[in-house]
């Protein structure tokens, strides 16, 4: 039962309500590594909105610097974005069942020499912050192109002004008075309930991973983010083992 799990949450094969579950595991990595990498690095690295605008103030304020390092989160997260839309496009042209895992499994990796040798590379810290803040870019370009592409860009996990805003959209058509004095022609405006909850859920695992990854950090250090890394490998590693086992009986037969 739990590969049979794992194989429809992160195998070629997808289905709609594998899509959500997926989405939800991972707002919660993405919160977790966003508020915890934010108290290691003091900048959040999940979302590009405040990256652009940052580089722009400190453009307009002569801080070539800042500016530099803005764009090397940019570039960063470009990067990662980029190379999971590689490993998918690979791994479907190759009819692979871990086309999609292969990116979680990266971010798993990633996480974990994070988690490990943060501690012991944090007294460095002028060289250690700025590639810490390159890293965990490159990790939520790499999980938030992994789950557009998987859902047909249905799917954000990384950044929540979508969501919030959705979830806005559909509680003003929940809240909307239909008159019953309005005339046949005029449409009924109905909210998209099973949306909205679907939205809902998302805002909360990630503020749940958000408070995790907070608290983990605060109480544990960069190896807070070691568990994080079990979980993307427990995610992902059924569809590698079926890609082993296939190619294993390839070259028995």
């Amino acid at each position: 039962m739990p590969a049979h799990y794992f194989r429809a949450l992160t195998g070629k094969d997808r289905s709609a309500e594998a899509n959500r579950q997926l989405g939800f595991s991972l707002a919660f990595v993405a919160g977790a590594t966003n508020a915890g990498g934010f108290l290691a690095v003091k900048q959040y690295t999940s979302h590009m909105s405040g990256v652009i605008s940052a580089i722009a103030d400190q453009a307009a304020l002569g801080d070539l610097s800042l500016a530099l390092a803005g764009v090397g989160s940019l570039l960063s997260f470009l990067l990662g974005a980029a190379s999971s839309s590689v490993l998918v496009n690979w791994g479907r042209r190759r009819r692979l069942n871990s086309q999609y895992a292969s990116p979680l499994l990266i971010e798993a990796v990633l996480l974990l020499c994070f988690g490990l040798l943060g501690s012991h590379l944090a007294v460095w810290e002028t060289l250690f912050v700025p590639a810490a803040v390159v890293l965990l870019c490159f990790i939520m370009g790499l999980q938030n192109a992994m789950i557009t592409k998987l859902s047909g860009a249905e799917i954000r996990t990384t950044h929540m002004t979508g969501i919030v805003t959705d979830i806005g959209i559909e509680l003003g058509k929940l809240f909307y008075w239909n008159s019953s004095k309005a005339g046949p022609a005029e449409p009924v405006v109905l909210a998209n309930r099973a949306r909205l909850k679907v939205h809902l859920t998302m805002l909360a695992m990630f503020f749940a991973g958000g408070v995790t990854g907070a608290m983990g950090f605060k109480h544990i250090g960069y190896a807070s983010t070691v568990p994080l890394a079990g979980m993307l490998i427990v995610l992902a590693i059924v569809p590698f083992i079926d890609d082993l086992r296939e190619r294993v009986y390839r070259l028995d037969r």
